[in-house]
């Protein structure tokens, strides 16, 4: 799947399809009076958690990231944001818990320097990552660390000029499989293989692990902004992709919830 659809500003959820994929952009900076009105959809032990970040800044891109995932949520439950309920997996994944039929449901959160892509489906796991294009960092060195063969030799043929791209577009295309596997770092990095060329459709190559795995994924580049490379992964085939932005200045609550 190569297209990409824009992102179309939105307060609250349209309606998801089981053939749909949702993919909300969420801008993390937001003013004092908004934060204050995510702050208190959070549940307690998440309120802990944004209490042991030391930078003000990365507290705040925690309660924003964490309002925001209990907004947009609720919007699809038609609910109120502090009556949404997470478990975990033994892997650290979140899931929504407690309401019945609420496991339909499935999400995947991922955040980079203020900015953050929620994506979303019906009834089929899915995994999104971000990660901002950082020029101080040896893509190079890491890829030899943590690619597969076949990944590194593709990197290697390319122009200099285009390598750090590439590592990008690697990286987070392994790292929303990894995240909708649901196994997280558990599954080596280099036991399978996925696209990087720039202009190459992202895509499951092959998977060392367990050689029909590859056949259960699509997966699709997202270009969520200049100096950002994002990645999804989800479980079947594409139907349609929606892709929202959210920001919480201009709406902390759905209007369904009220």
């Amino acid at each position: 799947m190569s297209s990409h659809p824009e992102w179309q500003r939105a307060a609250a959820p349209p309606e998801l399809s089981a053939a749909e994929v949702h993919v909300w952009r969420i801008s993390l900076e937001c003013g004092d009076t908004a934060l204050d009105r995510l702050r208190t959809f959070l549940a307690d032990d998440e309120r802990q958690r944004a209490g042991r970040f030391y930078f003000e800044k990365d507290r705040r891109h925690f309660i924003a990231g964490r309002g925001a995932l209990r907004c947009l949520v609720a919007g699809y439950l038609v609910r109120h944001p502090s009556e949404v309920r997470f478990e975990y997996t033994n892997y650290g994944k979140p899931l929504l818990a407690g309401r019945p039929g609420a496991a339909e449901l499935r999400f995947n959160l991922s955040h980079s320097h203020g900015l953050a892509l929620l994506a979303v489906t019906r009834g089929r796991d899915v995994g999104v990552d971000l990660e901002r294009i950082r020029e101080n960092l040896d893509g190079e060195q890491l890829a030899e660390r943590f690619f597969s063969p076949r990944e590194v030799d593709a990197l290697r043929t390319l122009p200099p000029e285009l390598r750090r791209e590439a590592f990008f577009q690697c990286w987070t295309r392994k790292e929303a499989y990894i995240k909708a596997n649901g196994k997280g770092l558990s599954l080596p990095l280099d036991q399978f293989d996925v696209t990087l060329r720039p202009g190459e459709p992202a895509a499951l190559l092959a998977t060392h692990y367990e050689p029909s795995e590859a056949h259960r994924w699509s997966m699709h580049g997202l270009m969520p902004g200049e100096g950002f490379v994002g990645a999804l992964a989800v479980e079947g085939q594409f139907g349609r992709l929606w892709c929202g932005h959210w920001t919480a200045d201009e709406e902390t609550t759905s209007p369904r919830d009220l």
